[in-house]
């Protein structure tokens, strides 16, 4: 309320300025008409104060109820509050057109001929306090328009764009004072009165003042009503380049500016979600795969692809979930994958899917990796080692490599990115075998023969067995550290042929 009855009080001063000293009062005229120029413009800012002091309680209202009660706005509150710098000044402006039609009238009755030289002045000081009271509102109810705008649908059309802004800028501060100037120097040229050169100097001295005073005034408040949302935003997005992700602006107005703030949060906000989807995606298919959807697209269909195959399976889960509480059971099975994820990333393979108590890795797809068989036996050595002390935990694993078919098999609507071949067959028959061995731990001599001779060197072969479901008979071979174990079996791998 300061800054609107220190606008008032810069249009009382201008006009008693000029009219005492700038006004060009022909010789001989009725020495009151000076007078006035204090006491109206005077009479007119007090008046005006409390006429504003009371209008703008009574416009404010709907913005108070809604400070009081929280919350989103209603529509007329939200109104209220985006258009009460507008309503404020256009109050002034009718406060200052009254009050100057009475000092205009009253300095005619005295001089008539200067009719529209007082009516010109008056119509400016009338322009730069509605100028002055709309920016300087529009900035300091910065704060409430921005709750506003933000709690409530956000509607551009509530307030002035920057053209209108800037066209209100070049009018009141440029076009106004200049206008007067014109019509001052239309005045002397073409009226029988003369006035004294001393009284027109001062006259166009007073104008050129304010049309400086103003245009900078009224230039500054534009520029920063769209330089400071603008360093916002280049603020914010240095921020978000930075790495900050829960970055979002205040909505200054509903023009243009603030459609580009509100712009900049709804697509925080997208970005927000499309970032959580992509971690939930991550954590069902894997990140490789995730990744590899966002590039290429979803469509169905695979290739051929070497990839290695890693199958782990536990031992007597049936029989554990008989006999233990269902959340013993959960925890252990959560416990049992959560390793086996650890173990497969840090080997950068992928967990494929998990089936019951059973978990299916894939190393080579769908990224390339030549080493595939080298890291897919390392994974199953550690593996093994991990889940040994894991109480109550037993387990089969199998690992075969050779040619498979992986992409996207399902429906249009539904689907998952998968391998299908012999080696994920092979893998899974390893796995049952496995499970009667002291090692637990099973490889075909595919795998082997393509690992890294380093790998291989961990690895004993043992003799041809034929798997169930497979034409072709498999070399099994397990890791070195089992091998007494697994020769001084004699129900180890000799018992493959019941699978036959």
């Amino acid at each position: 309320m300061a800054s609107m009855l220190l606008a008032n009080a810069f249009g009382a001063v201008l006009v008693w300025a000029f009219i005492r000293y700038g006004l060009p009062v022909p010789e001989g005229s009725a020495p009151g008409v000076r007078d006035l120029g204090l006491f109206v413009p005077g009479l007119i800012f007090v008046v005006g104060g409390l006429l504003s002091v009371a209008a703008s309680a009574f416009m404010l209202r709907p913005v108070m109820r809604w400070q009081l009660r929280g919350g989103a706005p209603s529509r007329q509150e939200q109104m209220a509050a985006l258009h009460a710098p507008l309503r404020q000044a256009i109050l002034h402006l009718g406060l200052w057109l009254v009050g100057g039609a009475i000092l205009a009238a009253l300095i005619i009755v005295n001089e008539p001929k200067l009719a529209a030289t007082v009516i010109v002045t008056e119509c400016m000081a009338a322009t730069i306090v509605f100028g002055f009271t709309y920016m300087l509102g529009e900035r300091i109810l910065r704060p409430v328009a921005a709750e506003a705008l933000t709690a409530g649908s956000f509607d551009h059309t509530l307030t002035a764009g920057v053209g209108t802004r800037m066209a209100m800028t070049w009018g009141m501060g440029t076009f106004a004072p200049a206008f007067a100037i014109v019509l001052l120097c239309i005045t002397q040229i073409s009226s029988d009165v003369k006035f004294s050169a001393t009284s027109l100097a001062i006259s166009i001295l007073l104008l050129c003042g304010v049309v400086i005073s103003q245009a900078l005034a009224l230039s500054m408040l534009t520029a920063s009503s769209i330089s400071d949302p603008v360093r916002q935003l280049s603020q914010a997005i240095d921020r978000v380049q930075a790495g900050a992700r829960d970055v979002q602006v205040a909505v200054f107005d509903g023009s243009e500016i603030g459609l580009l703030q509100v712009g900049f949060n709804r697509m925080m906000e997208e970005a927000a979600k499309r970032r959580h989807l992509q971690e939930l995606f991550g954590q069902h298919v894997g990140e490789d795969v995730a990744q590899r959807a966002l590039d290429y697209g979803t469509e169905l269909g695979g290739e051929t692809r070497f990839v290695a195959v890693l199958f782990v399976d536990m031992v007597g889960s049936t029989a554990t979930a008989a006999e233990h509480p269902p959340t013993e059971v959960v925890s252990l099975l959560n416990e049992f994958f959560r390793i086996v994820v650890d173990v497969i990333d840090r080997h950068h393979g992928f967990v494929n899917k998990f089936v019951g108590d059973a978990a299916l890795a894939i190393f080579g797809a769908p990224l390339d990796r030549p080493d595939a068989p080298s890291a897919a036996l390392a994974a199953a050595r550690e593996l093994r080692e991990t889940l040994r002390e894991v109480p109550g935990l037993d387990i089969g694993i199998g690992v075969s490599a050779g040619l498979a078919v992986a992409g996207n098999i399902g429906a249009a609507n539904r689907f998952e990115y998968t391998v299908i071949g012999d080696p994920v067959n092979e893998a899974s028959r390893l796995t049952e075998l496995a499970k009667d061995q002291p090692g637990r731990v099973l490889a075909s001599g595919s795998a082997l023969y393509f690992a890294e001779e380093s790998e291989q060197r961990q690895w004993i072969s043992g003799d041809e067995v034929q798997l169930r479901g497979r034409r072709r008979k498999t070399v099994p071979a397990w890791p070195k550290d089992d091998a007494s174990e697994a020769n001084g079996d004699d129900t180890g791998l000799e018992s493959v042929d019941s699978l036959g």
